[in-house]
């Protein structure tokens, strides 16, 4: 795993206490923002955990929606970092109530997103840490391997497991994802609700970006 500096940690801790507000939610790829800061984008299947970590990333509560509810993103949402940055929430995938029609919709606008954004430094895949990778988490990495974006695994929900367990999904994870040509091989482990891994998620987005905190 990469090590970040205490500088690293503390710069990255700084830069997402910065505030934090929802720019809009798109739902055709001609309403997207301009291109004009750098992005890092959140995919994952529903109920994966990604509202509960975008919220815990910037300290807020209720800046990405959370809903028992799965399939509520159905937009590409957008999130201002204070000017330094963009978090993109895209549509949730492995919906069971879904119609085929609706979630082909909405899968390639996440796909359309995917391959021409020019700003889009990484996308943060996130993993059930309880389940790991199915086989519905495959067409999402081929979709990313195509598109050619860099893309990290992110565990979510760690705090559920026991001791260690989380840490042997990671190695099996990296495993699975080792010949994959866009993957960045490392797995994050972290834990919204309990804050575990996220000083170092927020430290491996800063270094994506290079953002400034202190700008």
């Amino acid at each position: 795993m990469t090590d970040f500096t205490d500088e690293e940690i503390e710069a990255a801790r700084v830069l997402f206490s910065r505030p934090a507000t929802f720019v809009m939610g798109c739902a055709k790829i001609e309403q997207l923002p301009d291109p004009d800061l750098p992005e890092v984008a959140f995919a994952g299947r529903s109920n994966v955990g990604k509202s509960s970590l975008i919220n815990g990333l910037v300290g807020m509560h209720k800046l990405a929606r959370a809903s028992n509810e799965p399939g509520r993103t159905r937009e590409v949402n957008f999130f201002d970092l204070d000017g330094r940055m963009r978090l993109v929430d895209l549509p949730g995938y492995g919906w069971a109530k879904a119609s085929r029609t609706t979630v082909k919709k909405f899968q390639d606008l996440g796909r359309d997103y995917l391959r021409g954004r020019v700003t889009l430094k990484r996308v943060y895949l996130l993993i059930d840490s309880r389940h790991g990778l199915k086989a519905v988490d495959t067409e999402a990495l081929d979709a990313l391997d195509k598109a050619a974006v860099s893309y990290q695994i992110v565990l979510t929900k760690a705090d559920k497991l026991k001791a260690g367990e989380a840490e042997a999904v990671a190695a099996a994870t990296l495993k699975a994802i080792s010949k994959r040509p866009a993957a960045f091989p490392e797995v994050a482990v972290t834990s919204a609700e309990k804050g575990g891994g996220l000083p170092e998620l927020r430290a491996a987005i800063a270094r994506a970006t290079g953002a400034d905190p202190y700008a």
